[in-house]
């Protein structure tokens, strides 16, 4: 018996949709990629200024020597300093241009921001702090508090500058130190510089032309402008009840605060370039019984298993079951259904339940090469995501009255070729008569004028603009970052990444000693980016302990490690290189141009396999790839 012979047959055509997904991908590919994007700079800086801050807080200049480094006071940073903290250094600044800690957090307080991804995942060292969140999706107030827990537990606070925008950071070689300098006039001097920008933190407007010409009012949702809509991040936007709003963007945020500007606005029209993948969320409290009984390490495990299903490792069981795992879990509950009991064993190696005892590696990578053949996963990974994208869009013709608009909403493109989106109001949103879905094809919107949005040739006329546009990602990282960083001889970071990124383990740039890149490019890129993040931190820590130990000051990528580790990369880029082709535009695939530089990717083995790589590279505590001084 074949292992296909019991598979269901599918209510669908799969030639025909993946024409459909060839078809609606072309409608969005544009020739200028991220450059169809205006930096928010001149003219559009207003858009990143604070609106949370309140007065700003006077203090005196900054003149110190430190350990330490942190730029950035998102969650990448916050576990910085606390795995730092963890190995023994205490010595370190924390410089945040925000007012406080949270990073995307602390900027994305639109009403219904919430995070997709469960909070038991997460959410970060939730068993060293004893944080129970109080449901399974947190909402951003409560990733907020979250954050302050952390602080206080690691003592952050007296470690941080806030509100404080670095501008440029040098590499002084005679002092085998880093100057720091800031908008306030700090100059501050480290051994050690870590960069946590993070990746979505400087917000994108899109390059239409009149962007500058509309009268009424703008913002971008990063910044929400409640003084002008009224209302807290759980809705009640009742200074709109009277105002015309239009939203450009239909993303994760979107989704989100689209219905809550809905139950406020007197009109609003949503401009849709590309539809979202809208699931059931389902959300509810966590259950006090079951937190209870938890194992210790329960958080690891949990958050390996979900980016193990998240990277298409078979695992023996789901333990987060929701709507991201849902594809995966049912995939390998058939393939164990329909395995014969002679192939059973190379299931086993596909799941990870195999020894990896020495003598028996050999084999593990025998039966999974030959389960991947046999068993012609890539192919019935492919079929349970057209299922799992068909009870999608089915989904939207259940709950949306007019069948045109419900096809509009429908998305056809692969699950995770866009960040999937989990919401129980967003699409019955677009059966109020105060709505209206302006679905451009693709297109985008054409025109703004001093009164409002063209698309179709139409003139929508409204008192007020919301860019939902998100964050700039494939751009210059100095130009994301905000700062300049000079390296050795004065080789600047866009100068050394200008044909491409090169790194050693997506962490270390040869040319810039002492300094670490927290980042998903070259390394393992999730879902849940606090868990690379947090191995970003475990890594960084474990190699500035070491240092410490064996009395050396300066440390540096080789030339050799960073060009193998270049060349590892664009050679694992090519395994996902179909997938990403086969996308329609956005930010995970580089807006559609997947061969432009593909060093510019994430670790293409996955997250798991990343995490692995680094664990057993620290285990063989040799600091391989690494040159040093003392």
């Amino acid at each position: 018996m074949s292992v296909g012979t019991q598979a269901k047959t599918p209510g669908f055509d799969p030639d025909t949709l993946r024409e459909k997904y060839r078809v609606e991908r072309d409608k969005r590919i544009r020739p200028d990629g991220n450059d169809q994007y205006v930096e928010v700079t001149g003219d559009f800086s207003h858009y990143v200024d604070d609106p949370y801050a309140g007065e700003d807080r006077e203090r005196a200049p900054v003149q110190s020597e430190v350990e330490v480094v942190i730029i950035g006071g998102g969650f990448g940073g916050m576990l910085a300093a606390a795995r730092l903290k963890e190995a023994g250094i205490s010595d370190m600044i924390l410089i945040e241009k925000g007012a406080g800690f949270g990073g995307t957090w602390y900027w994305n307080r639109y009403p219904g921001a919430s995070c997709d991804i469960e909070a038991y995942v997460y959410l970060p060292m939730l068993e060293e702090t004893g944080f129970i969140p109080r449901q399974k999706y947190t909402n951003a107030g409560e990733t907020l508090e979250y954050c302050e827990v952390l602080a206080s537990k690691y003592e952050l606070h007296q470690n941080a500058l806030f509100q404080t925008q670095v501008q440029n950071v040098a590499w002084d070689e005679g002092l085998c130190r880093w100057r720091v300098m800031t908008q306030r006039g700090d100059e501050i001097r480290a051994r050690f510089v870590i960069h946590s920008n993070g990746p979505l933190n400087r917000p994108k407007l899109p390059g239409i032309p009149g962007i500058d010409l509309f009268r009424g009012h703008t913002f971008h949702t990063s910044r929400w402008d409640y003084d002008y809509t009224g209302g807290d991040a759980f809705g009640g936007l009742e200074k709109l009840a009277d105002k015309r709003v239009a939203i450009i963007g239909t993303g994760a945020t979107a989704v989100q605060c689209v219905p809550h500007l809905a139950q406020g606005a007197r009109a609003l029209y949503v401009f849709q370039r590309t539809p979202s993948s809208i699931d059931v969320r389902n959300n509810r409290p966590t259950d006090p019984n079951w937190i209870s009984t938890q194992d210790p390490g329960w958080q690891a495990r949990r958050r390996t298993n979900f980016e193990s299903l998240m990277s298409g490792v078979p695992v023996k069981e789901d333990l987060v079951g929701d709507g991201w795992t849902e594809a995966f879990r049912d995939l390998f509950g058939r393939l164990r259904e329909q395995t014969p009991p002679r192939w059973r064993l190379a299931l086993w190696a596909l799941q990870g339940l195999f020894s990896s005892r020495r003598r028996e590696r050999g084999m593990k990578q025998y039966l999974i090469e030959r389960a991947m053949v046999y068993l012609n996963l890539p192919q019935k990974m492919e079929m349970a995501d057209f299922e799992k994208m068909e009870k999608v869009r089915t989904r939207a013709d259940s709950l949306v009255d007019d069948p045109s608009v419900a096809e509009s909403l429908k998305p056809y493109y692969r699950q995770f070729c866009k960040r999937p989106c989990f919401h129980d109001e967003y699409l019955q949103t677009f059966n109020r008569d105060n709505v209206t879905l302006v679905d451009t094809q693709g297109q985008g919107v054409e025109a703004f004028t001093e009164k409002g949005v063209v698309y179709g040739g139409r003139e929508y006329e409204v008192d007020c603009i919301i860019f939902a546009t998100g964050f700039e990602v494939g751009t210059d990282y100095s130009r994301r970052s905000g700062y300049g960083i000079v390296g050795v001889d004065g080789l600047t970071v866009s100068e050394k990444w200008q044909d491409g990124m090169a790194t050693f383990h997506g962490l270390h740039a040869r040319g810039f000693p002492n300094s670490f890149f927290f980042g998903p490019i070259q390394s393992g890129f999730t879902a849940t980016f606090t868990y690379a993040l947090d191995e970003n931190a475990i890594q960084t820590a474990y190699i500035l302990e070491q240092l410490n130990k064996r009395g050396i000051k300066r440390v540096e990528a080789s030339a050799a490690a960073e060009a193998a580790w270049v060349e590892k990369v664009i050679k694992k880029a090519r395994l996902t290189e179909g997938f990403q082709k086969s996308c329609t535009p956005g930010y995970y695939n580089n807006e559609g141009h997947v061969q432009f530089k593909p060093q510019n990717t994430f670790y293409g083995g996955g997250p798991i396999e990343f995490f692995k790589l680094m664990e057993k590279w620290r285990a063989k505590n040799r600091l391989e790839g690494l040159e040093l001084q003392r």
